[in-house]
């Protein structure tokens, strides 16, 4: 075989953006790895969304309507229904059969994204009959996963993983929090599994005149689920030390045009509203504070940037794992935390404060090369992959 191994790399993000962008992070790396790259995204479109040098491929979009994800909908907000579901299995599986990959490169999937087993599990089988010359099948997942909601979903997590993939790559650093203390069962599958470290882009070089400094970054992901979080910062401001500093709102697209309008004409003095923005890394390496919420990708953004924070953590429907992993980074004095029955003015006001007065930025000791580390690991699991054939 020549030329460079193929990865079709399958995400799925339904309600927030982190899947997709975490996605777009290791597939810059995986390209820069010497891989060739197909990302297949799912989930709805993404303004700034970057790939890098890796090819896209969208197939026809779906996202939740409420936190649960019990509801699926398509692009026109119509109910995905089992023709909708067996025309979209059909395009993946033609993906599959046009790129023939080396490697298939599952985001969540078994841990995650049961709602789409429907097209996950035939590309997985249609890999599989290939035989001999089938492709490595690999699972990425990140640090920390949430409690399931039924009994038996980690009997199906553990004989998913054991039936159909070869590697699973946890995107996290063992040292700050292990993947079992979350799943029960990790060690029936320790023999397939690798940490890479934690998947984040090497932060910018801190501009003193660049944009955002000396500003307060508020952050919102995909925006969303944000609302709570919004109107506690946005009130903080008259409330903190830092009153005089510019505040800078950063909205993410998932929030309605109508509720993104309201914010930006109602912003009070001093407090600039905008929609995320693709320098969100150079506004991060650059300002005084960064208030955000606790998600994967903004979190690891923030210690690699070495930024005074305060998270402010997503815990609605069954989410748990945002405030974890805010609660860990802050007993290692990473960042200030503000648990979410305390949100408020008053309370964001006060740990600012803390954030920039302690001066204590710090990447708290993470591996944050996850991803370089993920394209290495891959390399050498496909040649004993290819040599075991």
């Amino acid at each position: 075989m020549t030329g460079r191994p193929k990865i079709l790399f399958y995400v799925q993000h339904l309600l927030g953006i982190g899947h997709l962008m975490r996605a777009g992070t290791l597939t810059r790396a995986l390209e820069q790895g010497g891989f060739e790259t197909l990302l297949v995204s799912g989930g709805t479109d993404v303004p700034g969304f970057d790939a890098g040098a890796a090819r896209f491929t969208q197939l026809p979009p779906t996202r939740a309507t409420d936190k649960f994800f019990k509801v699926l909908v398509d692009e026109n907000d119509d109910r995905i229904d089992d023709a909708w579901k067996a025309r979209r299995r059909e395009r993946l599986l033609e993906i599959f059969t046009e790129e023939q990959p080396d490697i298939i490169l599952i985001e969540m999937y078994p841990f995650g994204r049961r709602q789409m087993r429907f097209e996950i599990e035939p590309l997985i089988e249609a890999a599989r009959a290939q035989g001999d010359q089938r492709p490595l099948i690999v699972s990425s997942v990140r640090d920390i996963l949430v409690e399931p909601d039924k009994p038996g979903r980690v009997d199906e997590m553990v004989a998913r993983t054991r039936n159909y993939f070869d590697l699973v790559l946890i995107h996290g650093d063992p040292d700050f929090i292990a993947f079992d203390e979350t799943f029960s069962r990790m060690s029936e599958i320790a023999d397939l599994s690798r940490y890479t470290g934690y998947v984040v882009d090497p932060a910018p070089a801190r501009d003193e005149a660049g944009p955002g400094a000396g500003e307060v970054i508020i952050s919102t992901g995909g925006g969303a689920v944000s609302d709570d979080m919004l109107e506690a910062a946005i009130g903080a401001r008259a409330l903190s030390s830092l009153a005089n500093a510019s505040w800078r709102v950063l909205i993410g697209h998932n929030l309605p045009e109508a509720d993104f309008t309201a914010y930006r004409d109602n912003a009070p003095d001093g407090i600039t509203v905008e929609r995320s923005r693709p320098d969100f890394p150079q506004l991060l390496a650059n300002c005084r504070l960064s208030i955000s919420q606790g998600g994967y990708n903004t979190v690891m953004e923030v210690l690699a940037a070495r930024t005074p924070a305060v998270c402010i953590p997503y815990a609605g429907g069954l989410e748990s794992e945002q405030t974890l992993r805010c609660r860990l980074l802050a007993d290692r004095g990473a960042l200030e935390i503000i648990e979410p029955d305390a949100v408020n003015p008053a309370a964001v006001a006060a740990a600012a404060d803390r954030a920039v007065a302690e001066t204590r930025a710090t990447a708290a000791g993470l591996d944050l090369a996850g991803a370089q580390n993920s394209a290495r690991i891959l390399k050498s699991a496909l040649e004993r992959h290819r040599n075991d054939a």
